[in-house]
């Protein structure tokens, strides 16, 4: 059978994925701003494993069971309070900057967001989850290539419910690093459409990242500007994030 490279842009695309067969496919999840980049760094600076989950209420029900877990996560941007939960803050929001060695070393996060955790969630029945940003781009690519994948999905966590420019230059930039290895099968327009957009923006990415809907967004307020240009750096920390079985992410090999 030909090998496959494809591309999901929207969060509908990637909740139909219930409906597909994943046995023999890889899933690269990019949520750049901000999920998996926090969790790339999370990993990066020691944390033990993180673990995604779909809502509050799991989280919280993840830390009743286990006090020991840090709790991260955010609504529409913004840090997760008691005035969401009901009972108590979180103690971590979504920005990598603050999953720093001193917070998270040695330490499990139960982590909740609008859509990267959803699309994690989503790829779990895969034969192999990865998740990825700009800071681990080379290192994600290495493993796809020793594992050559059957079937490469690459899946865009969005916006809401929209596709997110900042997830498509993630994904382009992917595709840049392995299409040759798959320019011998079946390439969908999804990946030709993510890899001309990425080398239209590659030769800067932190304006790129500023220009979408979410920089914008981060641009706006002080405390988070400055996760749009953390978020654009290219190959910072070179450590795979793998989803294993159990729902953790650790680093992979």
């Amino acid at each position: 059978m030909p090998t496959t490279l494809e591309v999901l842009f929207t969060p509908a695309d990637f909740a139909a994925l219930a409906d597909r067969d994943l046995g023999q496919t890889c899933c690269v999840v990019f949520d750049v701003l901000r999920a998996t980049s926090s969790m790339v760094t999370a990993l990066a600076h020691g944390a033990k494993a993180l673990q995604p989950v779909a809502d509050i209420s799991e989280a919280l029900a993840l830390r009743a069971a286990h006090p020991e877990v840090l709790l991260a996560g955010e609504r529409n941007g913004l840090r997760i309070t008691r005035a969401l939960t009901g009972s108590v803050d979180f103690d971590l929001g979504n920005s990598p900057r603050e999953f720093t060695p001193e917070k998270v070393r040695g330490k499990t996060i139960v982590m909740t967001t609008t859509n990267g955790t959803r699309a994690l969630r989503a790829c779990a029945r895969a034969q192999r989850v990865l998740a990825a940003s700009f800071l681990n781009l080379a290192a994600t690519a290495d493993a796809v290539r020793a594992c050559r994948p059957q079937n490469l999905l690459l899946v865009c966590s969005g916006t809401l419910e929209q596709a997110a420019y900042e997830d498509a230059l993630g994904a382009g930039a992917l595709c840049d690093l392995v299409w040759a290895d798959y320019a011998g099968g079946v390439i969908m327009d999804s990946a030709l459409m993510a890899l001309r957009l990425y080398r239209l923006e590659s030769a800067n990415l932190e304006a790129a990242l500023a220009s979408s809907r979410n920089g914008r967004r981060l641009s706006a307020q002080p405390a988070l500007q400055p996760d749009v240009p953390f978020c654009a750096q290219r190959d910072r920390f070179p450590l795979i994030a793998s989803l294993n079985p159990d729902g953790t992410i650790t680093i992979g090999t």
